[in-house]
């Protein structure tokens, strides 16, 4: 048997799978926006089969060994589920609704199915039962340890009346669990196709050997890098409402074949629901999202399975925000989850720059209406739609508008069908001009979304809100992108700007209006073809003032003055740095040095993780007036003697200890 028979025969099963899901699914976050996953497992729940062109693309490394572990005795038929992140972790936030169904043949088990689905709510203290704010597991709805939800083809109807008790739009769950459980009864008999096909230990073979072979592809690829370290860091917005930058810090190291992905100096575990639970997994498919899509820019051949694992190993203390402890919230995962790969292609970027681009978006916004239908009188919560910014600039093209790179799997739905389902009213959706960073090749331009709502106290969460302050970056002479905004009633007296809050209750008439982040640029702007300026300019992408500020390109009365171009351009040294982050960044940094992050890392990897969140956020509320290590040390000076139960920490930083 030729392995790529197999790989195909595995990618059609999934494809199938989530095709059975999508079509059958009842809520249009699932069946429209697409945020949902199908896979086949191993004997050990390793993911050996995804789709590629339906679904969410972060799980292609994804293994349910732990969870599978957790329940005893399999019997055909069965269909095992878990939401719960700190049980098994699989889910990772409370929506996400992962099953599994083990495949037998002979008696015995040689595979499983699984997936899942994201929710539209699970309870909890807010509709879709996400937000910033919250700041502990339980606020944030009902969680199912792993159990059997089916048991021999029957569900179990007690687990079912619990789950619809407790959430806001039973029927919406109930009805995506349903489809869910048909695409896994999908791949079941794919799977048993596949081994009447190619005999039973062929395919058990056969599947080792997927994961080998995508293991070895990936192994390629970091031959083919440099040997080196290299450091990047990337911060969200806040850590918690309307409080202090998050930062994620990486130090990648590559050696042959082989990365290491220590996150140490990451902030620590948050009091809000940013935190990321990987459980310590040095492989969890959660911390190498972004490894993937380094992995499939430079080979688009490559084998997406858990074998594209294996050769990286990621260090994420405990306590940290990337690996917290119960009962740390977790919901907003997603926000962090986007920084985390910004920080990820960060340092890969200066490891083979000729190859990979600038900064997408990395704001996914994911926006929930719920409110009462005035047509019909009925309560509804429901997705609206995503609102994904640019792609970065690419090595060989502007980066893609609107739907950008990491978050593009992220499906808008027509506004036809939400107008329809949805009591709200479009004003606007499309582009937003000057967005994109400027380049020799653009930055992808941001979504701008805007809609009225007509029923008293119609509540809104928009997920993921970021970037409103540290821009995605540029690289090569790029410059870094348009900032994310969201403003109530903009243009009116009653203009209200949010900000980053991601819940906002709205009463009739009122109008919402969202843009997301642009991309960042890449490669010299002055660089770019006067003629593809015009045309941005021709296009509504670029603003006649911004061509001429950002890329030295004239236009006068919509037509290209070649000679003002070219005396303009000639007056401009070109860059030489390799990221441009730009102006709110630069500023930030010059308080908050990297040496005051790591006097910062040191105390609070010192403490007690229970107090480090606190301390953490003294420290920044002393900072007025200080800057670098300096100011950090002066500033914890006064927390130790505001409060004397804080322990003192004395813990070396990483590294201190072997000189």
């Amino acid at each position: 048997m030729k392995l790529q028979v197999l790989a195909n025969h595995a990618r059609s099963a999934a494809e199938n799978m989530a095709h059975t899901l999508q079509r059958t699914a009842h809520s249009a976050f699932v069946k429209e926006t697409e945020d949902f996953t199908v896979m086949l497992l191993n004997r050990r729940g390793e993911t050996f089969g995804v789709p590629m062109e339906l679904g969410a693309t972060w799980y292609p490394g994804l293994t349910y060994g732990r969870a599978i572990d957790m329940i005893e005795d399999y019997r055909p038929g069965d269909v095992a589920f878990t939401n719960d992140p700190y049980s098994g972790f699989v889910a990772t936030h409370a929506p996400d609704t992962h099953l599994w169904k083990p495949v037998f043949f002979e008696d015995e088990i040689i595979a499983w199915t699984g997936g899942h689905i994201h929710n539209t709510d699970m309870g909890g203290a807010v509709p879709a039962s996400l937000s910033r704010a919250l700041t502990e597991i339980h606020q944030e709805g009902i969680r199912f340890p792993p159990m059997k939800l089916v048991r021999e083809g029957v569900f179990d109807e007690q687990i079912l009346r619990i789950m619809t008790t407790n959430v806001r739009k039973p029927d919406l769950n109930i009805g995506d669990i349903k489809a869910l459980v048909g695409a896994l009864n999908t791949g079941e008999r794919k799977i048993l196709a596949m081994v009447e096909k190619f005999g039973k230990a062929a395919f058990l073979d056969g599947v080792d050997a997927l994961l080998d072979h995508a293991e070895a592809q990936a192994r390629d690829i970091l031959r083919a890098m440099p040997d080196g370290q290299w450091v990047f860091a990337d911060y969200a917005d806040e850590d918690s409402v309307a409080a202090n930058p998050c930062r994620l810090k990486l130090t990648l190291t590559i050696r042959g074949d082989e990365a290491i992905l220590d996150f140490t100096g990451s902030d620590p575990q948050l009091a809000s629901s940013l935190n990321v639970p990987s459980g310590g997994d040095p492989r969890h498919t959660i911390l190498l999202v972004g490894v993937y899509y380094v992995l499939y820019t430079l080979n688009p051949k490559i084998l997406l399975n858990t074998g594209l694992t294996r050769p990286f190993t990621c260090i994420a203390p405990e306590g940290t925000v990337l690996n917290p402890t119960f009962p740390a919230a977790v919901g907003m995962r997603s926000l962090t989850c986007a920084r985390l790969r910004s920080v990820i292609f960060g340092a890969f970027s200066q490891a083979v720059p000729e190859r990979l681009p600038a900064a997408p978006a990395g704001n996914n916004c994911i926006v929930n209406v719920m409110t009462t239908d005035e047509r019909t009188g009925n309560r509804i919560i429901a997705a609206v739609n995503p609102v994904v910014g640019g792609g970065g600039g690419m090595p060989h093209r502007d980066g893609t508008n609107g739907s950008g790179a990491d978050a593009a799997y992220l499906k808008n739905t027509p506004i036809e069908i939400t107008e329809m389902e949805t009591p709200v009213e479009f004003v606007r959706y499309g582009l937003a001009a000057d967005s994109g960073g400027a380049g020799r090749w653009r930055g992808g331009l941001a979504t701008h979304m805007a809609f009225r709502v007509f029923s008293p106290d119609t509540r809104i969460t928009a997920r993921n809100r970021d970037r409103g302050f540290f821009r995605p970056w540029g690289v090569l002479g790029g410059r870094a992108a348009g900032l994310s905004d969201m403003v109530v009633n903009p243009g009116t007296p009653g203009e209200r700007r949010l900000g980053n809050i991601d819940t906002a209750v709205l009463q009739p008439g009122d109008v919402l209006d969202i843009r997301s982040a642009g991309g960042g640029g890449r490669g010299d702007p002055f660089t770019r073809e006067p003629w593809r300026v015009a045309q941005d300019v021709a296009r509504g992408y670029v603003s006649v003032g911004a061509a001429e500020r950002e890329y030295g390109v004239v236009i006068r009365d919509g037509v290209l003055d070649a000679e003002a171009t070219d005396r303009l351009r000639a007056a401009r040294p070109a860059p030489t740095a390799h990221f441009h982050f730009g102006p709110e960044r630069e500023g930030y940094e010059r308080q908050w040095t990297p040496a005051a992050y790591d006097v910062l890392t040191r105390t609070l990897d010192g403490l007690p993780i229970h107090w480090r969140f606190f301390a953490k956020t003294e420290i920044f509320s002393r900072m007025a007036g200080r800057t670098g290590a300096d100011g950090v040390e002066a500033a914890l000076e006064e927390v130790y003697a505001r409060f004397p139960e804080m322990p003192r920490a004395n813990k070396p930083m990483i590294g201190e200890a072997a000189e």
